[in-house]
């Protein structure tokens, strides 16, 4: 029984619905998967990629990330089964999208129900991922759910009044299947609500961009999907005082930086010295032993072969074989990001 007293809308059913028409729904609303981009939380997309989402004007390429979706969305089945049979619960599916009675721009389309042995129900979000992404599911040696499926979770739970999430994530590079748990937050949830319902009132229905919050990272891969490739004819921009305080400060920030680079050169002269050093004791040896009081310590330097072009080799594939070579060598864009002084100006 829900801690308060309503159920869900069915805004649509979602059985045979066209993936255009799907998308247009969930444009009538913020899901479940959107939350953690409201709340600056999202590793792969910001506020600000969300806004435009909304309004259809998409920052996602369907090309990006593809492969990972696809995996995710074609092993749903087999998590939910790995699920029942290490819980010995049993899911099924609903297939619609939930609307909040109260807040209707709050949506949910979950993965599979889950029926409780007292009769009342559970959500299940099925996930996938390698174990290199395994850590984000302990911290500090203790079980949790990575804060970016929490908020996912918790939307879920309050859209359809429903008191406990269960995620199992597969990890399909070893099948290992990672099972957590999370009951229902109130204050937490109050708090989403407030945020989101601000997201979609004072952005989105405003057609007002969120300001961007988030890591450098994410925002520059937010520019590069939104501006596409460098535009070199377009003339240069000039930019206003309040703007150029963050050239100043990443001035000032460059120089921090030279400073700390000058002593990590000097350590690592350092520590390639001693290398050396340690190097010629082992002589022909691949390995080396040491113990004492302290403990036992092992060092090794063994070979490692990898196969490559070299820059020489590819000049000679370009003259020799132009075909081959414009067939397999591609161009790829990046752009180097400079800021200098060119001279200060007379008082």
């Amino acid at each position: 029984m829900g801690m308060l007293d309503y159920q869900p809308l069915v805004l649509v059913d979602t059985t045979d619905l066209p993936r255009d028409e799907w998308l247009a729904y969930r444009r009538k609303g913020i899901g479940g998967s959107d939350a953690a981009a409201v709340l600056g939380i999202s590793p792969f997309m910001t506020a600000r990629d969300l806004y435009y989402d909304k309004l259809g004007i998409s920052a996602q390429s369907d090309e990006e990330n593809w492969v990972a979706k696809e995996i995710g969305h074609l092993l749903e089945p087999l998590v939910a089964m790995i699920f029942e049979k290490r819980t010995g619960l049993k899911v099924y599916q609903r297939k619609v999208m939930f609307q909040h009675p109260q807040y209707p721009w709050m949506l949910a389309d979950l993965d599979y129900l889950v029926e409780m042995p007292d009769g009342s129900r559970a959500i299940l979000e099925c996930k996938t991922t390698t174990s290199n992404s395994a850590d984000n599911w302990w911290y500090a040696g203790k079980e949790i759910v990575p804060v970016y499926y929490e908020s996912q979770g918790r939307h879920y739970m309050a859209v359809t009044n429903i008191d406990r999430v269960y995620f199992c994530c597969l990890l399909t590079d070893n099948r290992e299947a990672i099972i957590r748990c999370m009951d229902r937050d109130m204050a937490y949830e109050e708090e989403l609500i407030v945020l989101e319902e601000s997201f979609w009132k004072e952005n989105v229905l405003a057609q007002a961009p969120p300001p961007y919050t988030e890591s450098g990272e994410l925002i520059m891969r937010s520019l590069q999907r939104m501006l596409g490739p460098a535009a070199t004819d377009v003339p240069p921009v000039v930019i206003t005082p309040p703007q150029f305080s963050r050239v100043k400060q990443f001035l000032q920030l460059q120089e921090k930086k030279a400073l700390y680079d000058a002593e990590s050169k000097k350590v690592e002269n350092e520590m390639k010295r001693l290398k050396a050093m340690i190097v010629a004791d082992m002589g022909k040896s691949c390995t080396a032993l040491y113990e004492d009081a302290e403990g036992s310590y092992t060092i090794t330097y063994k070979p490692v072969y990898k196969q490559g072009i070299s820059k020489e080799a590819l000049e000679k594939l370009k003259v020799l074989y132009p075909q081959i070579y414009g067939e397999y060598v591609s161009t790829s864009e990046s752009r180097r990001f400079h800021v200098k002084k060119l001279s200060a100006n007379a008082a």
